[in-house]
């Protein structure tokens, strides 16, 4: 470990050691990485977790740019890792091999077009760094005309070869085969499915990637990392060479991330040693393969940097927004786990850490593969089936316990939560639950008025959801809400058995002097039956109390005084609470 300062976003190898910047050594990914031989490797891992530094340090130790910079990796393991014999046979590695290094890491755009014309850019760039190749007799006068029609803008039959073509350049000026380093290959992927365009942009990135990583015969190894894993039939058809290295994958486990050894010598060398714990509770929990304690580097250099302030470094650096607006959307199966996640259970799913974009809006499971894949979830357990189970799978299905990664995690979970009400009403949604404590109907049923006017549409997918189906989207995220708002001071639980029926929400004081326990049902109006939405309200309470509801409370002491029951009814985005 060097215990230089601790400066934040340098991506830069070089840099991070010409500067003498805060950096634990990852060099031993570099030994994992050749020797394991694979031609192309795909690795996923969360933002912030050193993808590109370690990227950008690959490039260094390989590249001919770097031949002779010895100094970049004395001292580190790389340097000091000896075969058999006592050879040091990684340091005759160094600075011997040609290296495309590109990243689509500022690669998001709201339109194929855009996406296209940043993608151009970074292709352009690439032949612009290596415009040499102009000026000796290495090309033809064919292949200088194409080297010059590589520009911003071209087209995408020319940009989808155009890397492998610079691979045979390099090659033959070189006389060695070529690696090829690409950082953050997923992004445009994730941006081109939140705007519109995915089967565009997909088809594009197939030719891409084929002609790049698949067909091409000056290859010598190729480096692709991101933070998911998208399905191969969408973008790597046929690649048969491509080694996936996920976050369940034992392969360079500790390469990225900071493991807790790591972490207690960093506080220690920065006199933060007392707070060992504390820094556990709010930063541990990641998991790669079955490397546990993995904390993020982010949010460890930015507590080191700060002297030991807490703070979700994390979870700030990037927006939430797809998270925010699949969980949001999500099923009521969804919103009830998300109940239990911040109270911190956990739960089991069938992962299948492929991400297909299309599925993303529909299915419970790839939202929790996403979660795991982006970091906010991490794995307890890993169950294989031995035999069919009924309802769960069959034979050889594999099922992962689940649970929020950790205390900074939980609180950007949280802050999500708010938002969701918070954001987008004239009135803050803790107005509401203050309304709530003091039992002021009035104001209640004013704010959560304007709550569901303001809030019912976000919860709402207007293609597979039908206006019926809106409320209770809605309500299962004000359980969240109150969740977030009250967890402090009431055990809160949903759709929990009591008397002869399931409520809908109980909140149960922890200071029975101080606060009373509610019982709250929700309804939707019912034309057909009900002549408006006072007698949808009257038949919530005549459910509660013919299925006794209160039995529970009843059973731990609490008197009928204690307990307040609310009937909340919907009809469209109109609400009436009594």
């Amino acid at each position: 470990m060097n215990e230089n300062r601790a400066g934040l976003g340098y991506q830069d190898f070089a840099v991070v050691r010409t500067k003498q910047i805060f950096y634990i050594d990852k060099t031993d990914f570099i030994r994992e990485w050749w020797e394991n031989a694979d031609q192309v490797t795909l690795i996923t891992r969360p933002r912030r977790f050193g993808k590109t530094l370690n990227m950008s340090m690959t490039a260094c130790f390989f590249s001919t740019k770097y031949a002779g910079r010895s100094d970049l990796f004395e001292g580190l393991s790389i340097w000091k890792e000896q075969s058999p014999d006592g050879e040091y046979a990684y340091r005759k590695l160094q600075g011997t091999f040609p290296v495309i290094f590109l990243s689509f890491a500022n690669v998001k755009a709201a339109t194929y077009k855009e996406m296209l014309f940043k993608i151009t850019k970074e292709i352009s760039d690439l032949y612009n760094e290596n415009d040499y190749m102009l000026s000796i007799s290495l090309l033809s006068d064919n292949e200088r005309n194409y080297f010059n029609s590589i520009q911003i803008g071209m087209n995408a039959e020319l940009a989808a070869g155009a890397i492998h073509s610079m691979a045979g350049f390099m090659q033959r000026c070189y006389g060695e085969k070529v690696i090829i380093l690409l950082d953050e290959y997923d992004t445009p992927m994730q941006e081109a499915w939140i705007s519109g365009y995915w089967e565009e942009a997909a088809s594009f990135f197939s030719g891409l990637f084929n002609a790049t990583f698949k067909t091409n015969e000056y290859l010598e190894r190729g480096l692709i990392t991101g933070v998911t894993r998208v399905a191969k039939e969408s973008i790597f058809t046929g690649m048969n060479n491509l080694d996936v290295i996920s976050t369940t994958s034992c392969e360079y486990a500790a390469s990225f991330g900071f493991t807790e050894k790591e972490v207690f010598a960093a506080l220690e060398a920065a006199g933060l040693g007392d707070q060992k714990e504390k820094v556990k509770r709010w930063y541990d929990g990641f998991t790669f393969g079955t490397c546990t304690d993995i904390y993020n580097p982010w949010s460890i250099a930015s507590f080191i940097k700060k002297q030991g302030r807490y703070d979700t470094y994390w979870s700030n650096t990037s927006g939430n927004g797809l998270v925010s607006k699949l969980i949001q959307k999500g099923t009521p199966e969804i919103k009830k786990t998300m109940e239990g996640l911040l109270q911190g259970k956990s739960f089991e799913a069938e992962i299948d850490e492929k991400i297909v974009f299309d599925q993303l809006n529909g299915s419970a499971d790839a939202l929790w593969s996403l979660l795991l894949a982006t970091g906010y979830l991490k794995v307890l357990n890993v169950r294989t089936l031995e035999e069919d189970e009924e309802g769960v799978g069959e034979e050889g299905d594999v099922w992962y316990t689940l649970a929020i990664t950790n205390f900074e995690v939980r609180r950007m979970f949280r802050k999500m939560v708010k938002s969701w009400f918070g954001g987008n009403t004239e009135m803050p949604y803790n107005n509401f639950i203050k309304a709530l404590l003091v039992n002021d109907v009035d104001e209640m049923n004013e704010f959560m008025n304007k709550i569901a006017l303001h809030s019912f549409s976000s919860f709402d997918i207007a293609k597979n959801v039908s206006e019926d189906d809106a409320p209770e989207r809605f309500y299962h995220g004000f359980v969240l809400g109150l969740m977030v708002e009250l967890a402090g001071r009431f055990e809160i639980t949903s759709n929990r058995e009591s008397g002869f029926g399931r409520y809908d929400i109980m909140l149960t004081p922890k200071n029975r002097e101080r606060d009373c326990a509610y019982i709250i049902e929700f309804k939707v109006h019912k034309p057909l039956k009900e002549k408006d939405l006072a007698q949808t309200v009257a038949n919530a309470h005549s459910q509660m109390d013919e299925k006794l509801y209160d039995a529970k409370l009843i059973a731990e002491g609490f008197v009928p005084e204690q307990i307040k029951k609310y009937g909340f009814a919907f009809k469209g985005k109109e609400c009436l609470i009594g």
